[in-house]
């Protein structure tokens, strides 16, 4: 088992007073390798449960493992760098540096893990089909592009784990499902799970397995419609 979680509960200050229980997940699990596609409206709380995954978030409460470590009880700084070497993280808005090229973006990256390879850098995104954009920076790509650059980056420190926070949500429909093909076949190459998040049922079709996230977050259930009005997506 790469991935186990139990009893995860997360909740945010409300704004008219009192807390916002936005996860409230008692059990998942991801098989290493397996591509697992999450379900949900935006604004659910499925970001949030990508984040306390990735270490970015502590929990409230419950416990998280990765790789059979205890990740959800350690200091912050250990989890950051637990995810440089172990996960990647393909972001809907891409997060690239302005100001460095697709190169630097990738090889920064790759900094914070085993170190920067400039020969794995450049044949990751030359396999993505940008080996003649190395030296653009992200205003001189376009959108597709620059989802390329950040699965690059998603990948360049082989992780087992890739998580997917609605990674087509900006392309136009004509190319998501080529560019979730990319992704699904890039992981499945370098041999990490997948866990990817989107409120598209279309695009989840051929996963291992797709999981309704209104059924595994009992917050949801709970709160539905306080959480798409006022929660995170």
């Amino acid at each position: 088992m790469l991935l186990q979680v139990r009893e995860l509960k997360k909740s945010f200050p409300n704004p008219e007073g009192g807390t916002l229980a936005v996860v409230d997940v008692p059990a998942f699990s991801l098989l290493e390798g397996e591509q697992v596609g999450l379900r949900g409206t935006s604004g659910s709380g499925k970001t949030t449960f990508l984040h306390l995954l990735a270490g970015i978030l502590s929990p409230d409460s419950g416990a998280i493992e990765i790789a059979g470590q205890p990740v959800s009880t350690w200091p912050d700084g250990r989890r950051d760098r637990f995810r440089a070497h172990h996960i990647g993280y393909v972001y809907q808005s891409f997060h690239l540096l302005p100001g460095y090229t697709a190169l630097e973006n990738v090889l920064v990256g790759m900094m914070f893990g085993p170190g920067a390879d400039r020969s794995r850098a450049i044949e990751l995104l030359t396999d993505l089909g940008l080996g003649d954009r190395l030296h653009y920076r992200p205003r001189q790509l376009s959108i597709g592009q620059q989802q390329r650059v950040s699965l690059a980056r998603a990948l360049a420190n082989r992780p087992q784990l890739i998580l997917a926070d609605e990674p087509t949500g900006n392309l136009d429909p004509s190319h998501a499902g080529s560019a979730l093909k990319r992704i699904r076949e890039s992981c499945q190459q370098v041999g990490a799970a997948l866990l990817l998040v989107s409120h598209d049922p279309a695009l989840l079709a051929g996963f291992d397995r797709v999981e309704e996230w209104s059924a595994i977050n009992r917050a949801f259930a709970t709160q539905g419609s306080s959480l798409e009005t006022g929660g995170e997506a």
